[in-house]
């Protein structure tokens, strides 16, 4: 049986670096009005979101483990729990830009976001290892 190789392009490439371009753009932004502290901040906030999908980019499949269950509902409970994840780590990071471009308070906004990436990045290094 013959089975068609990945492509691994430079197309895979494209959202993370449309993301971390964007980081650069808010930082710009918020540095030529005076808001340098904010404007790292923000970048660091995108610049990890970036890496993330980064990282995705090469994530093989998730093995389903006993605490989903097994079957049909594991792998939806699975699906469920990454979107939810993904939904709110999004939000987060948009806050963040958003909040940021209004000249508001972020740091309301940049403690879950970090908390976010930090669990993230804990629980591929575990996974890792598990496999």
């Amino acid at each position: 049986m013959w089975i068609a190789p990945e492509n691994r392009s430079l197309s895979r490439w494209i959202v993370p670096g449309i993301v971390l371009g964007a980081g650069a753009v808010v930082a710009t932004v918020l540095a030529t009005d005076g808001r340098t502290e904010t404007g790292l901040i923000a970048l660091a906030v995108l610049a990890g979101y970036a890496a993330a999908l980064a990282y995705r980019r090469n994530e093989p499949a998730l093995t389903i483990s006993e605490g989903f269950g097994t079957g049909h509902r594991a792998r939806a409970h699975l699906r469920a729990a990454a979107m939810t994840g993904d939904v709110v780590t999004a939000a987060l990071v948009a806050a963040v830009v958003v909040q940021g471009l209004r000249g508001a308070d972020i740091m309301p906004y940049v403690w879950p976001a970090a908390l976010a990436g930090g669990t993230y990045a804990l629980s591929a290094m575990a996974s890792a290892r598990a496999l």
